[in-house]
């Protein structure tokens, strides 16, 4: 389960990514409590969300083909000293009572930096490992967010508490600096450089006739669009069913955070534990996951709906990284940047259309709707991208082994 732990650079990294992961998934919780807290509005927590993702929808290749030409090492430097500068200005802001519209412009200074940001800690994290550890450090990854997403909720509740939401902000801007010491703690002996782009093919348009002719990276890319628009933005779903059928406030929405965050722990452990991380098994769980959606618009009680949140989190686990690692290990090196770049930008852009459609649907329908909505078109999605791979599955064994045609008169 552990195994990419064995390698000295993994270690750090892996150490770094905890601590920034916990204070980013404070930040997380702050900001959206804060917008929710000022607005009541879960088109206005949707929104927040959006602008962060914007410049992921324009910028992404360009960031992916600067990732697949220099040290990747660089970007990740300036981009954490960015953040860090960003979530002070962040904690000054929420600690003056700003109103809401000052947090958009800022929101989306953060998407830019993690823009670019993006494929080039892709690019590393593949660096730190050999090529056949990479799935298990893509698992691990998973878990390590897991695990810091439930000590950032923990964390954020208590020091929302006492000493208020700046703080939040605050120790998020402190925890950028665990990555960048660990980067210079690291053994450049033991770093596994993986192939740069030569100018033949480097560059945008390269990587997007690259990404035409891998079916099978596209479909990846497609299903995580809708799975992620109307699967994974729990976080106004959430918030909508604390405050509406449910009845359970902030302290509800607050409950559900944390046992969503368990259950993505229970995913990354599972994900650890495989030796191979297969399509049939990210249709598998995509399937069980929107069924779930779906029917836990239905839920009437707090308890009622966290039994069903905690399978879902496993399951958007389990589909998360296994994308990831199929994209990375399915693709070239030289290319690995754009196709992550591509995968960021898929992310991003689901994030901007589907955060506030579904806060959208849960103030017009109600927040039970938006879900069994949701669930039921998320399942078509994945059911097609089912068949599609099917088909070209087929369509490759019978173009290695063609049919004997008779000759005989």
């Amino acid at each position: 389960m552990f195994r990419a732990l064995a390698h000295h650079n993994y270690r750090l990294w892996a150490g770094a990514d905890l601590v920034s992961v916990t204070g980013s998934w404070m930040q997380v919780l702050g900001l959206n409590w804060v917008v929710l807290a000022q607005t009541g509005s879960a088109t206005a927590v949707g929104l927040s969300v959006m602008t962060s993702a914007l410049p992921a929808v324009v910028l992404a290749p360009w960031a992916g083909a600067l990732a697949d030409r220099i040290d990747p090492r660089r970007v990740i430097v300036a981009g954490h000293v960015g953040h860090a500068a960003l979530a002070v200005v962040l904690a000054l802001v929420v600690a003056t009572d700003a109103p809401v519209a000052v947090l958009y412009p800022l929101t989306v200074l953060s998407g830019l930096i993690s823009v670019f940001e993006g494929p080039a800690l892709g690019r590393f994290g593949a660096m730190v490992v050999p090529r056949e550890h990479l799935g298990n450090a893509v698992s691990l990854g998973s878990l390590i967010n897991s695990t810091g997403r439930v000590l950032g909720m923990s964390l954020a509740g208590v020091l929302a508490a006492t000493v208020g939401s700046p703080a939040l902000f605050l120790v998020n801007a402190a925890s950028f600096s665990a990555v960048l010491l660990a980067i210079a703690l690291m053994r450049p002996v033991e770093l596994h450089p993986l192939a740069v782009s030569a100018p033949d093919r480097a560059g945008i348009r390269a990587g997007l006739g690259y990404l035409s002719r891998r079916r099978t990276l596209l479909t990846l890319l497609a299903l995580g669009f809708v799975l992620s628009g109307l699967g994974r933005n729990y976080q106004v779903t959430m918030a909508a069913m604390a405050e509406g059928p449910l009845g359970a406030g902030s302290s509800g929405y607050g409950v559900l955070s944390a046992v969503f965050a368990v259950g993505t722990v229970l995913g990354g452990l599972i994900a650890a534990r495989m030796r191979e991380l297969t399509l049939p098994l990210l249709f598998g769980a995509a399937v069980i996951s929107c069924c779930l959606q779906a029917l836990s618009g239905f839920s009437t009680s707090l308890i009622g709906f966290a039994v069903m949140i905690l399978p879902i989190a496993v399951g958007a686990v389990l589909i998360d990284t296994i994308t990831s690692t199929r994209l990375q290990l399915d693709s070239d090196e030289d290319m690995r940047g754009r196709v992550m770049a591509a995968q960021n930008m898929v992310a991003a852009a689901a994030g901007a259309v589907g955060a506030p459609l579904l806060g959208w649907l849960c103030e017009q329908l109600s927040p039970g709707m938006a879900l069994l909505t949701a669930g039921s078109v998320t399942l078509a999605a994945t059911l097609l991208a089912l068949s599609a791979t099917r088909r070209r599955s087929r369509a490759a064994v019978v173009a290695d082994h063609p049919p004997l045609v008779s000759t005989a008169a």
